[in-house]
């Protein structure tokens, strides 16, 4: 892509790949061939990424992926440290209590002393189990603020879906239920009428409203007092459009760090100009509500 850079006011999220892997295989991960060879992975070289986009944009959010980002809390813990309190930062995990991992009191410490640093960890708990779970209370007792993230993938079992939301109705943890979005077209990413995940929800929750950009939506439901959003996004993260200046601009929403610390600015695998985003273009954030209401 030749277009000059256009992202929004804070800068583009940055989506950051530990250098280690999980023990999982969850059949909707396309993450997994990644970490099938780990030469050239480099903690070391990441650092000095995240270094280099906290200095460009030295407020937007990152994100820990992986892999399992709890895996290594020694590496995690480094991550961490290098990124100023100035970003929001979000950590995707299964919080792996498990043989070969760490025991969960020291899990839990590590949330306990990083509190001021998470933002939120996104927990994987999905319908159907695909991977060796810690206990609920576990979750409950987490020191940073948490938000479930369930997968809802093919066949899914519709009719459990209330019997897994009152999992968490004692911790009090919002869930986020998304589409695969390997299956995210622009046609159906706002589509209503033809989406049986969405109907689904409506027809077992209270519905309460809508927002969403260019990029991705959430439509927001509540179930007993809970929190729940239904998310959906594009499989990449670049749109080209013309501005009201004539200049067409490739608007990044993601920035990725590769587990070799390349910097990419697409999940397809683009690799950023880096020199050229430290000149990117800011504009108003186009994530709105769109319908009812989504604060509750």
């Amino acid at each position: 892509m030749s277009n000059p850079y256009k992202t929004r006011e804070g800068g583009a999220t940055v989506t950051v790949f530990v250098p280690y892997d999980c023990n999982n295989h969850c059949p909707f991960c396309i993450n997994k061939k990644e970490y099938a060879d780990c030469t050239g992975f480099s903690l070391d070289a990441i650092l000095d990424s995240i270094r280099t986009m906290d200095a460009i944009t030295p407020r937007c959010d990152f994100v820990f992926t992986g892999g399992e980002p709890l895996a290594n809390l020694e590496a995690l813990q480094k991550m961490l440290d290098a990124i100023p309190t100035t970003h929001k930062v979000y950590i995707n995990t299964t919080f792996p209590v498990q043989t070969g991992f760490y025991t969960a009191e020291e899990m839990l410490d590590f949330t306990r002393r990083n509190r001021d640093k998470i933002t939120c960890m996104n927990i994987s708990r999905h319908l159907v189990k695909y991977v060796e779970e810690s206990p609920d209370q576990v979750l409950g007792q987490i020191a940073c603020p948490t938000r479930i993230n369930c997968v809802l993938y093919k066949k899914y079992p519709a009719e459990k879906l209330p019997q897994y939301v009152e999992r968490f109705l004692p911790y009090g943890i919002p869930i986020q239920f998304r589409y695969d979005y390997t299956e995210t077209t622009p046609k159906n990413l706002y589509d209503q009428d033809h989406d049986p995940i969405l109907q689904d929800l409506k027809r077992l929750f209270t519905y309460r409203g809508l927002d969403g950009c260019r990029m991705r939506n959430g439509f927001h439901f509540e179930y007993k007092g809970l929190h729940m959003t239904y998310h959906k996004t594009l499989p990449y993260s670049t749109i080209a459009e013309t501005g009201d200046d004539g200049v067409t601009y490739d608007i990044l929403y993601d920035i990725l760090i590769k587990q070799n610390g390349e910097i990419h600015s697409d999940w397809t695998g683009v690799k950023m100009d880096v020199e050229k985003y430290r000149r990117v273009t800011f504009e108003p954030y186009d994530l709105r509500v769109l319908e009812g209401t989504v604060n509750f």
